[in-house]
């Protein structure tokens, strides 16, 4: 029996609109038949179903026993057996092609429901063999639908997703919009194979820049870390072995062609390029830029962490808008960074603001205290245990509990920090030392 036309056609349409091959569509179609006919209580557990690919004509066959002492389904009479193949015996296995007639009705519409799960399956299953090995692809394609906050984006003939989180947060997208992503994984679950797409994480930012850079695509240059503010500014740290190559400026491209191109790919979003050292305090005094640093030192005591002086004019410039740019470089070297003012060109009175403010952070009091301290001249921890309880208790007018306490505080940090406690005496004078000092004729080089 030749395939009707319809089905010719809906194999067709599938075949070129969703992609599937018509193998895999055949296919589906033969194991849709062949499990709704095997609800037919006519037919047994062995009935096959087989699609010829030449002319597409559909066969339907069935196993039966030839006996002529059990009859119903899954049994044929000896004679008619004979018929068919002369030589079979009582109790022999016989396979019949059945006319498609005999499947009935509610196979036949049950079968169609089955074909289109099975389409639906193998569709499912050509997206995950197709995409599961691209992740780390950029993508273009365009917004079928928006549920909630999450964008579905119809690739080619995959639909995939840019969930929310995902997105740059001060974009806003419409149906029908063209978006470019990455392929940030390929999921297999119950449902089925599913994409998720990205904008705002930093392999997206990598992925352009692999894309609009060669020298990045050729392995010349290198990314070495990116940390980013999605949407609002970005930094990329590159380095090179070529020494007859500019890492940095081959990033931004002649006249900034290269750089614009992706910062435009991301709405507008700024971004930083940084040549990267491996040199931390290096690395960090150009991840800052453009804050001109007076100082950088690796704390000693706690581990990758570095101290950053900077003049007070260029304070907000290296924390950057809400802390942006500290934040950002922190991430972009992997180190923690602290940035403080330099008190060496501050004015007297940033000087007592700032003393003032470390007093009421490192002795945990109140910013009146600590004011009350430097009115009477404790600038710093090692001022307050320079003098002796009573002198600072008798300066500073504190009630005699609070001065206590603080004090105590002051002795406690001066400890952790190494601080010499007390007025530093002269040392003591011998003698000999008077009379002979340390020149040529002291008694020392005499016996020399």
């Amino acid at each position: 029996m030749a395939m009707n036309n319809q089905l010719l056609a809906v194999v067709q349409h599938i075949e070129s609109e969703r992609g599937v091959s018509r193998e895999i569509v055949l296919t589906a179609i033969e194991q849709a038949i062949m499990q709704a006919a095997r609800k037919s209580r006519d037919v047994t557990n062995d009935l096959r179903v087989v699609i010829n690919r030449n002319d597409l004509s559909l066969h339907i066959y069935d196993t039966f026993v030839a006996s002529d002492e059990e009859t119903g389904p899954g049994f044929l009479p000896l004679a008619r057996a004979r018929r068919i193949k002369p030589d079979i015996k009582e109790g022999d296995a016989i396979e019949i092609e059945l006319p498609p007639a005999r499947l009935g009705r509610i196979a036949a519409q049950t079968s169609r429901q089955m074909i289109m799960q099975k389409i639906r399956d193998a569709e499912r299953t050509l997206t995950f063999s197709e995409y599961r090995d691209r992740q780390g692809d950029i993508v273009t394609g365009t917004v079928s639908a928006i549920v909630r906050r999450d964008v579905y984006v119809m690739v080619g003939k995959t639909e995939m997703l840019l969930p929310a989180k995902e997105k740059i947060p001060s974009e806003n997208y419409q149906v029908g919009d063209t978006i470019k992503a990455i392929i940030l994984k390929v999921e297999q679950d119950a449902r089925g194979p599913s994409v998720t797409l990205s904008r705002s994480h930093p392999k997206f930012l990598e992925a352009l820049f692999r894309l609009e850079v060669s020298e990045i695509a050729d392995g010349v240059v290198e990314i070495m870390s990116i940390s980013r503010d999605p949407g609002f500014r970005a930094k990329v740290a590159v380095r090179t072995s070529n020494e007859n190559v500019d890492p940095v400026g081959a990033c931004v491209g002649q006249k900034g062609t290269r750089v614009r191109a992706i910062v435009n790919a991301l709405g507008g979003e700024k971004i930083d390029i940084v040549r990267w050292n491996e040199d931390i305090c290096q690395f960090v005094a150009q991840a800052l830029a453009p804050a001109k640093l007076e100082s950088i030192t690796v704390d000693p005591a706690q581990p990758n962490t570095v101290h950053v002086t900077v003049a007070p004019d260029q304070y907000s410039l290296a924390l950057g808008k809400h802390g942006q740019n500290v934040k950002l470089t922190s991430r972009l070297v992997g180190w923690n960074i602290e940035v403080k003012k330099s008190m060496a060109s501050a004015s007297f009175e940033d000087q007592k603001a700032e003393a003032i403010k470390e007093l009421a952070e490192t002795l945990s009091v109140s910013t009146a205290d600590a004011t009350q301290m430097a009115e009477a001249g404790f600038l710093s921890v090692e001022g307050i245990v320079g003098e002796d309880e009573a002198t600072f208790i008798a300066m500073t007018g504190l009630d005699e509990v609070t001065a206590k306490g603080i004090y105590a505080a002051a002795l406690a940090v001066a400890d952790l920090l190494g601080v010499k406690v007390g007025k530093e005496e002269p040392e003591s004078v011998s003698d000999e030392e008077l009379m002979y000092g340390e020149g040529e004729n002291s008694p020392s080089n005499d016996a020399e």
